[in-house]
């Protein structure tokens, strides 16, 4: 994954709460492959009637908004299943963060997976950041991963994330590659458990004799 530091984008407002993700993505448009992408059917049944045809005016379709990068919404973002194509649509439609006052537990580690930032600011802050000139007229947004804030216009606001969550983001890390990570700490580890446990070493076959 490409490492997440900062980003100075459009955020685009989404004043909805417990949007869960059938909404994000409904589950008829699972069955495509991933390479195809999933960034047409995000939001699709909020934005689109049965024909097709666009039935709100949801801020994704606004000019302002267009090329948005940051998703502002309220709270328990990302609830109901486990399913990671909610993240696929985000991402694939653009969005490298999404901020709100909670999310889904599983909607959040599967933004982790695919280096989208799930900022959590307080109740407060996400109903001046939705409400602010900056936001409603398109204007960019900054958030600042190593330093844990946002800049809306003149205000920042300050915004929580776990800590193993940040520093694979800050490092474009997999599970893999925050494992490996620690490699001298492991090496050492099994170092002194082969001295203090002996007894629980594997027992290993003997070389074959040459003949």
């Amino acid at each position: 994954m490409t490492p997440f530091l900062k980003l100075d984008a459009i955020a685009c407002p989404l004043p909805l709460a417990n949007v869960d993700t059938d909404q994000i993505i409904p589950a008829r448009f699972l069955k495509r492959l991933r390479s195809e992408g999933y960034g047409g059917f995000l939001l699709h049944d909020l934005r689109f009637g049965a024909d097709g045809s666009r039935k709100s005016a949801l801020s994704l379709d606004d000019p302002r908004h267009q090329g948005a990068k940051i998703l502002v919404a309220r709270r328990n973002f990302g609830c109901g299943s486990s399913r990671e194509a909610a993240v696929y649509a985000l991402a694939d439609f653009g969005f490298a963060c999404v901020i709100a006052p909670s999310f889904g537990d599983i909607f959040a580690n599967n933004c982790i997976m695919n280096g989208v930032l799930p900022a959590r600011v307080s109740e407060a802050d996400i109903e001046a950041l939705l409400a602010s000139p900056q936001l409603q007229q398109g204007m960019p947004v900054k958030v600042d991963l190593e330093a844990r804030h946002i800049t809306c216009g003149n205000a920042t606001y300050p915004f929580d994330i776990a800590p193993f969550a940040r520093t694979k983001l800050l490092n474009g890390w997999d599970d893999v590659e925050l494992t490996a990570s620690h490699a001298d700490e492991i090496a050492r580890f099994v170092a002194g458990d082969e001295k203090r446990r002996p007894w629980a070493l594997p027992v290993r076959p003997a070389a074959p004799r040459a003949k």
